[in-house]
């Protein structure tokens, strides 16, 4: 009984470590707006969307701003050559706005995967 509690802790600590991670995040607007994504969609910096060199297309992230705790959640549709920068992921403009000011440029989250 014991084990197996012991075992089940391990497992949820494992999947809680990798389903979670910290970097930084930068946000791309109207330069790219109406054009097409890498996946294919037009890129709409209205939209909660994200552009990642990581997560597969269609992810759903959850994004929370370290100084202020707030967060958003964000669907992959893009790719980018930001990560050369050491940035994570590059946020819509929308989905920026709803963490910080867009003045910000730079900030830093904890980025977990949403699991449907």
């Amino acid at each position: 009984m014991i084990k197996n509690i012991l075992i089940m802790c391990a497992i949820l600590l494992f999947s809680f470590t990798f389903s979670q991670e910290t970097g930084t995040v930068s946000w791309y607007g109207k330069q790219h707006h109406g054009k097409r994504t890498a996946s294919g969609e037009v890129f709409n910096m209205d939209s909660l969307t994200a552009a990642s060199n990581k997560y597969p297309f269609g992810t759903r992230l959850k994004l929370t701003y370290l100084e202020n705790n707030t967060s958003v959640t964000v669907k992959i549709n893009d790719r980018g050559g930001f990560s050369k920068y050491g940035r994570k992921l590059d946020l819509s403009k929308a989905a920026f706005e709803k963490l910080a000011s867009t003045t910000k440029g730079l900030i830093k989250v904890i980025i977990e995967v949403i699991k449907d």
